[in-house]
């Protein structure tokens, strides 16, 4: 009985060796898929990987999503292989209305596409600069663009990267929806600057909107304060 077994041995060794090399000499994706999530054309600034898009592709044994990671100006990529794939806006996974339908995309070499969505408010004419040596001023618009929602707050964020949001960050100012009583007036939002920032040369600050029952906010592009 053993000498059977030690025959058997080496052809399973050689078959798991056949089979490890025929795993590792998969090709490997050649393609990207690449764009932005937009409204009006324009990007949509939000948290760094916050929000995911899905990606779908039937034809396969394993019909499993493939995760899109969405940066904070908006844009996202994808390697890929060629095919017809669905992309999907996930429901409750960023600062706009929902939207189910699924947006069809056939990757093909380097392909690039926008994926438009309707957010509820949208930051415009942001505007951050220091207030003498120790203070920040931020003033922006604040666009409304979908009704069933209030707004909820406006925030000017600091960092010490340009990787600035509601979870990345070195300090804050929000002030509440309540309090701003006319969206048609510019917002102005004054800030201390932290400590922790005084002493560098530069550092990020961006603004952001939150809507009431919505998790993620929308933002705008960060900028540099030197």
């Amino acid at each position: 009985m053993n000498r059977i077994l030690s025959l058997h041995i080496p052809a399973l060794l050689l078959l798991a060796l056949v089979i490890g090399c025929k795993k590792d000499n998969y090709e490997k994706p050649s393609s990207t898929l690449s764009g932005k999530v937009v409204y009006e054309k324009d990007a949509i600034g939000l948290r760094s990987n916050g929000v995911q898009l899905e990606l779908w592709q039937k034809g396969f044994e394993l019909f499993t999503k493939i995760p899109v990671y969405v940066a904070q100006d908006g844009t996202f990529s994808a390697s890929l292989f060629d095919g017809a794939y669905k992309l999907v806006r996930l429901p409750g996974n960023g600062p706009w209305v929902n939207n189910t339908d699924s947006i069809d995309v056939t990757v093909s070499g380097n392909t690039v596409i926008d994926v438009p969505v309707q957010p509820y408010f949208v930051v415009r004419n942001a505007a951050i600069s220091k207030a003498g040596s120790t203070a920040l001023t931020a003033t922006f618009s604040i666009g409304k663009v979908s009704d069933g929602r209030a707004l909820e707050s406006v925030t000017l964020f600091v960092g010490k990267t340009s990787i600035v949001d509601a979870v990345n960050n070195l300090g804050s100012v929000a002030v509440n929806g309540a309090d701003i009583t006319d969206i048609t007036v510019p917002v102005t939002i004054n800030m201390n600057i932290p400590g922790s920032l005084t002493g560098q040369s530069f550092f990020y600050a961006r603004v952001s909107i939150k809507t009431a029952g919505v998790a993620e906010q929308i933002y705008s592009q960060p900028v540099k304060i030197e």
